[in-house]
Parts: C-alpha cells; sequence; structure tokens
C-alpha cells in the first residue's frame, strides 16, 4: 500500500490553530510581564545583529509588538500567539505530507496545546518562534525524502538560516538530521547538490549573525558554558522525564517513532527517528536544556498522529478515547502554562510550583515601587548622583518599564547583554543596586552598600526577586575599576 497525500483539513486545523491563537490573546493581560519579556524589551530598544546571550529576532519582534499596539503586555504578546497558531498549520501540515487525513491532520495540530509551546508562546520566549522554524525544516525535509522532491532541501535551508535570527539550536536540528542520514538513509540525499544548496543558502541567509558571533569572539558560546555550569547537573536528571511532559499525549510522538522504524511505507523518513536519540546524547553531554528536543518532538507527535489515525479508524470507543485524552491533556496544559488561576491563589498552588514561569510574572509593579520608596528617601542633590544596577535582568527591565513615571532614574545591569550597555557616567556616584546577594558580597562588588529594603509581594508568591535587598552605595572606585566586576553570564 503506497502513501497518497490527503487535502489539507482547513476547517478542523484552522479552528485549533485560531483558538489556541485566541486562547493566548484572551488570557495574555493576566498576572504580568515575565523576566524575559523585560528584557527583550530592553534589548529591543538597542537594535543589533546579535547579543551576547542570543540572536536578535525575538527582542526585535518584541518592538515590533510595541510599535503597532502600544508600549504594554497584551502588544508584547499579539505576535507570539499568531506564530503558535502558524506552528499548529505546520504541524498538520507535515502530518498530511505523511498520508494523514482530517483527523491526524487535526491531533498534529493539538498538541501546540502542551505545557511548554503554550507556556513559551504566552511569555514571547524564543522557543516560540524556534517551534515554527523546527516544524518547517521537518516539513520540507518529509518532502524531500518521502516525496523525492529534492528542490525541497531549498526551502529548508531558507528556514533554518532564517531561524538563525532566533537561536542556534536549529544548527543542533540540522547536525542530527544530517547524522541519521548517515546512519539510517537514504544515504544518496547526501550526494543532492539541492541538499548542499540547501545548507549554502542556510549559511548565507543567517550569515550576518554569525559574524557578529565570530567579531564578539563566540559570546553565545560562552553563554552555553555559563548555562551548563550553573544548571548542567538539573538539566541532566530531568532531561528524560522532560521528554514525557513536553507535550501532550506521549503515546502519540512514541507511536511516531515506531512507526518511522517499522513502517515500510515511510523508510525514507527514518532518519528523523534517529535523529531524535542522537539529540537526546547530545544535550546530555553538552548539558543543554531538556527541552531543546521539543521542535522535533513535535514534529514527531505530527508522524505519529497518521498511525493513530489509522488505529482509531472506524472505532468508536477508541475516537471517544483519543478525544478524552486530548481534551483532558489540553486542559492540563492549558492550566499549567497561562493564568486561569486567579493571581491570589497562585501562591502555593501546583501549576505554580511545576512551573517558573508563572511565579516570574507576578510582583514587578510592587518591587520597582519598593525601589523607588529607597529613592524617594535621598535629598534632590543625592538623586541627581544617582543611578540602579541590578542582578539580574529581569529587575532592570521591570525599573526600566515601570520606573520612569515614579521618576526614578537609569538603570544598569552587568547581566548578560545588558552588560554592554555600561557603564554608568562616571558622574553617578550614588548607586540603589538591586541584589540577591548579603551585604559583605554587595561591598565586595561595588563597595560602600547599606541594606535599605527587602523585596516582597502581598500575594506571597515565591519567585526569583522574593528576599533580594535594595542597598544604597555609594562608590569609591572609579566605573573603570567597578564595572568588569559586575558582568555575569546565566
Amino acid at each position: 500500500m503506497e502513501i497518497g497525500r490527503r487535502p489539507i483539513a482547513w476547517w478542523p486545523v484552522g479552528l485549533i490553530a485560531a483558538g489556541a491563537a485566541l486562547l493566548l490573546l484572551y488570557t495574555a493581560d493576566g498576572y504580568g510581564y515575565h523576566r524575559d519579556e523585560l528584557y527583550f524589551r530592553m534589548l529591543g530598544e538597542h537594535p543589533q545583529w546579535g547579543y551576547t546571550d542570543q540572536p536578535p529576532f525575538t527582542p526585535l519582534l518584541v518592538r515590533f509588538g510595541i510599535e503597532l499596539f502600544g508600549d504594554d503586555l497584551w502588544a508584547i504578546r499579539v505576535l507570539p500567539a499568531v506564530l503558535l497558531g502558524l506552528t499548529a498549520v505546520v504541524a498538520a501540515g507535515i502530518a498530511r505530507e505523511a498520508g494523514g487525513g482530517p483527523i491526524a491532520q487535526s491531533l498534529a495540530a493539538t498538541g501546540i496545546f502542551g505545557t511548554f509551546p503554550l507556556t513559551a508562546a504566552h511569555v514571547a520566549a524564543t522557543a516560540a518562534t524556534d517551534l515554527l522554524i523546527w516544524l518547517g525544516v521537518l516539513l520540507f525535509v518529509v518532502r524531500a525524502l518521502l516525496w523525492e522532491r529534492p528542490r525541497a532541501w531549498l526551502g529548508a535551508g531558507v528556514v533554518a538560516g532564517l531561524g538563525l535570527y532566533n537561536k542556534h539550536l536549529v544548527i543542533l536540528l540540522l547536525v542530527c538530521l544530517g547524522a541519521g542520514l548517515l546512519i539510517a538513509g537514504p544515504r544518496s540525499v547526501l550526494r543532492s547538490r539541492h541538499l548542499w544548496g540547501g545548507v549554502a543558502l542556510a549559511v548565507l541567509i543567517g550569515l550576518p549573525n554569525l559574524i557578529y558571533q565570530v567579531l564578539n569572539g563566540f559570546p553565545q558560546a560562552e553563554m552555553a558554558a555559563a548555562i551548563a555550569e550553573n544548571k548542567g547537573t538539573e538539566s541532566r536528571i530531568l532531561l528524560l522525564p522532560m521528554q514525557i511532559v513536553l507535550l501532550t499525549l506521549p503515546p502519540v510522538w512514541i507511536a511516531g517513532v515506531v512507526t518511522l522504524v517499522r513502517d515500510p511505507r515511510l523508510r525514507r523518513l527514518r532518519s528523523i527517528a534517529v535523529a531524535y536519540p542522537l539529540m537526546l546524547v547530545v544535550v546530555l553531554v553538552t548539558a543543554g536544556q531538556p527541552y531543546y528536543p521539543l521542535g522535533l518532538l513535535l514534529g514527531l507527535f505530527a508522524l505519529g498522529a497518521v498511525p493513530t489515525e489509522r488505529w482509531v479508524a472506524g472505532r468508536g470507543g477508541r475516537q471517544a478515547l483519543l478525544a478524552g485524552g486530548v481534551i483532558v491533556s489540553s486542559v492540563a496544559g492549558v492550566t499549567m502554562s497561562l493564568p486561569v488561576i486567579p493571581a491570589k491563589d497562585v501562591a502555593g498552588s501546583f501549576p505554580a510550583a511545576a512551573n517558573s514561569t508563572i511565579p516570574d510574572q507576578i510582583g514587578w509593579r510592587q518591587y520597582v515601587w519598593q525601589v523607588a520608596t529607597v529613592h524617594a528617601d535621598l535629598d534632590p542633590v543625592e538623586q541627581r548622583k544617582t543611578v540602579l544596577f541590578t542582578g539580574n535582568y529581569g529587575e532592570a527591565g521591570a525599573l526600566d518599564r515601570f520606573g520612569p513615571p515614579l521618576g526614578l532614574p537609569e538603570v544598569y545591569s552587568g547581566h548578560n547583554a545588558l552588560y554592554e550597555f555600561g557603564p554608568p557616567p562616571e558622574s553617578k556616584t550614588i548607586i540603589l543596586a538591586v541584589l540577591q546577594a548579603p551585604p559583605e558580597r554587595a561591598n565586595e562588588l561595588i563597595g560602600g552598600c547599606v541594606p535599605k529594603a527587602t523585596l516582597s509581594n502581598t500575594l506571597g508568591v515565591e519567585n526569583e526577586e522574593v528576599g533580594a535587598r535594595v542597598y544604597l552605595c555609594r562608590r569609591n572606585e572609579p566605573w573603570s575599576t567597578v564595572w568588569p566586576r559586575l558582568q555575569h553570564y546565566d
């Protein structure tokens, strides 16, 4: 039996994609900014070909949303919601390429209702765009391999090249797919001029960002090393368990792996199945984040929707089981990722304990008010000599967003790319520093520091900022000496 492409199931897939986007827009104003959104907002004010810790796409996407809709939270989250809807459509397209009908295409589209895809899109994370990029690459790869359309390799190269402006992780996908072709075949495609033309297009399109990395000493490699050092052990421990919870209905993507290995009709796609364990090994060895394989996992989910459709065909009980599984897992994904729990009930809740992005959206305005209270106690002469400094980019982003209406001065930080925007002027001899450090460490870093306040939020939500101290520091060394001590990556 040969595989044939079925018509595109526009109505069910379109409804799923639109439903996900509308759900994200409806909940966009819940809780508040995530720390990464506050950071991207700052980076977007300084457009560059790349930054110390990432390429420019997501910060510029945030900037674009603000330019279109205004400087508020909803504006930042509009475009990522649209991208997640597009991701659902591309996932359905992969299922269609593998012979999936309406049920398979619809099931593939529902993969975006997992906790991680929804979370990433809700807080405008770089992973939201990466999901679309990875699935776009896989769609063209499936076309090139299964339908022997060599020009599709050029499409994969274009998408991968564009993806380099969001995250360099797409290189991991390309390397693992290439290794999968060497191991499982068809090896003949490695001699295709179209495949290598796609590689050349990816390099050419992503060249400006790659040049930025070369000229600046590969700062993202340094960033990756810092992440591995800080979170490596935890990441390795969580890697395998996280593969089960990243998406809805793990049996579907497992079926995708099994089908690619066993079904002779999909023999030409076996390299995709082989790429997944290879990627796990690479992420384990390099101490990468457990979510790194998510894009490939969602592609396997889309491919697994095809045998799942055959499994439920003509079986009312199985169809009901599948529908129930989709509904229950999607509701769980929404509950674990979006602001559906009232803010007053977040403290101590299971979603807040399991998904750190939830508590990280609460308390920012209060933290800024607490810093502003310390600043207001300074006399006008001292205020003119004062600058703000923070230990992390979330604090800096919050002060940059909410501080000016309260009369707060400019904010600086040594965290990741924000280090490049300093040091402050030498005339700024008084520093209000927000640090998660004891007084002795604050004095080692800046000097002359006295604690004046401790950050807290009235909702009792535990997040990274609770317990951070606000120090009043009077600098006794030049910034040229102090500033290098304040740089850190994580």
